[in-house]
């Protein structure tokens, strides 16, 4: 009785296991399609939260000025239409990135040839000790068509804002002191409207030969 009740449990459990009912089939190409969707959420989520801000449109690039150049005359923006200018921000006193970025300008005008109808405005960020005759001892060593511009920290203020520049005054002495400021370099067309910013440090003939499309 005993192993005949053996025998039968043994069968059953056998039985169980074969016609165990199966749970419902999940195909591949379902997984595939909710990994996804998923993914799409997740990327939406993070673009949503996320703190970094979106790069300015270009018609917030520029605006309007009223400075000074290094020999005497009132410049605005206007005087920028006609002709594409780059335009650099910076100081006399800088260390090095000034002087590079301005012989790196006047290089490429050189490749353009003297008769080329470009300018370049190099804007001051240290108007108290880049006076006028100050700049104009400074640009005597580059190209004839670079411009530079100063005047009181007043009217120059709002130019630094509507060309996105971050500038400030370092810790140091106080006379021999450094400016931090953004160095990128603006191309600005014709029309006096924002292209793009423009990469100096390449071959002169290479710039040139991008620059003179908006010739």
């Amino acid at each position: 009785m005993s192993r005949g009740s053996v025998k039968g449990n043994g069968r059953s459990a056998r039985r169980g296991e074969k016609n165990a009912p199966k749970g419902p089939a999940v195909s591949k190409p379902l997984l595939v399609a909710a990994g996804a969707v998923f993914a799409l959420i997740f990327g939406v989520f993070v673009a949503l939260t996320s703190n970094t801000p979106p790069a300015p449109p270009a018609s917030a690039i520029g605006g309007p000025f009223q400075l000074t150049s290094h020999i005497g005359q009132q410049v605005s923006e206007k005087d920028l239409l006609g002709k594409p200018f780059l335009i650099f921000f910076g100081y006399t006193h800088c260390p090095d990135i000034c002087h590079t970025t301005l012989f790196e300008m006047s290089e490429i005008m050189r490749a353009l040839g003297p008769d080329a109808k470009v300018g370049g405005l190099f804007v001051t960020v240290d108007p108290e000790r880049d006076t006028q005759d100050v700049l104009k001892d400074y640009l005597a060593s580059f190209d004839s068509r670079i411009i530079g511009v100063t005047g009181p920290r007043a009217q120059l203020e709002p130019m630094l804002r509507s060309y996105r520049i971050y500038a400030k005054r370092a810790p140091g002495k106080e006379e021999d002191y450094a400016v931090d400021h953004t160095t990128v370099v603006y191309l600005m067309d014709k029309n006096g409207r924002f292209v793009t910013s423009f990469n100096v440090n390449r071959k002169p003939e290479e710039a040139a030969k991008e620059l003179a499309r908006y010739l």
